[in-house]
């Protein structure tokens, strides 16, 4: 092969023509563009990743990335004006929101695990997170050893009911499950002494203990019982589409705004108030490194 060639077939890679340009549209971004409305499913209470502030409008980290999205489909269609749409989706009606074209894009606290990937895709990672368990500080519960025949709340459609569920089969424990229709109404359950423990991500534990105001009263104790790695959702078998999601996501990785993002939401002050204080974990640094952040 000529020399010339040869490094045209290196870099080729690297060369990206917009898609809107290039070819016909199809799938979402089509939609989009025909309907110049792009839908949003946000989470009433998956602090800090989605949930309402005190005007009730949807905030957070998911939905500020989901916003860097809608930017990024912009100038995919040539700077096309795009309205935005949010739609309240829970975890037991996020999936079939996406799969039947309620909404385009689930900005949440979605699990990205292989289950899953068989109906929806997702974005690059952009967080970790794990099962662990919320109990009252007057209780002897420290472990999911210690659940043996109480009664664990968890919310329906999530993998930390899965979790828990294959935990208390393979050790016996002879669980008792309550399932709330969303975080905040199983965390009602627990304060409301229906049940021992609340069995949930760990972060999106912090997040509602931290914005009610009941550190004194709640901790997140033991083990972690899964892996949870996050992404937002969309449609599967649109390589349009994910090639802008992938680019938004390359985008800002490379300026850093990954890294500034996070930092608004774990480490500074929330809008509502509160401050998480949750460093960035080693795992997800180097996630984010892989996904273009400098050293």
């Amino acid at each position: 092969m000529p020399r010339f060639l040869a490094a045209m077939a290196l870099f080729a890679p690297l060369l990206v023509v917009p898609i809107a340009s290039a070819q016909e549209l199809t799938g979402t971004l089509k939609k989009i563009k025909d309907s110049k409305t792009v839908s949003l499913g946000y989470r009433a209470s998956s602090i800090p990743f989605s949930y309402l502030n005190k005007s009730r409008e949807p905030i957070g980290y998911s939905i500020d990335l989901c916003n860097a999205v809608v930017d990024e489909i912009s100038k995919e269609l040539e700077g096309v004006e795009i309205g935005v749409n949010y739609k309240l989706v829970r975890a037991e009606t996020r999936n079939p929101a996406v799969r039947s074209g309620e909404i385009d894009l689930e900005c949440g606290s979605t699990t990205a695990n292989f289950q899953r990937k068989k109906e929806v895709a997702f974005s690059p990672i952009f967080f970790i997170a794990g099962t662990k368990i919320l109990v009252p500080w007057s209780s002897t519960i420290a472990s999911y050893r210690d659940l043996r025949d109480k009664t664990v709340v968890v919310t329906a459609g999530t993998t930390n009911e899965e979790a828990v569920r294959a935990i208390s089969e393979k050790q016996d424990l002879a669980i008792k499950f309550l399932v709330g229709k969303d975080h905040a109404e199983s965390f009602v359950l627990l304060k409301e002494g229906k049940a021992d423990a609340f069995a949930s991500d760990d972060v999106l534990l912090y997040g509602l203990v931290a914005t009610t105001g009941s550190a004194d009263q709640y901790h997140v104790v033991g083990e972690y019982l899964s892996y949870d790695p996050y992404g937002l959702m969309y449609r599967k078998d649109d390589p349009d589409f994910a090639a802008v999601v992938d680019r938004t996501f390359s985008r800002l990785a490379q300026s850093r705004e990954l890294v500034q993002l996070y930092n608004k939401w774990f480490q500074q002050r929330l809008p509502t108030g509160e401050t998480l204080d949750l460093p960035m974990s080693p795992q997800l640094e180097e996630i984010f490194r892989v996904e273009g952040v400098p050293e």
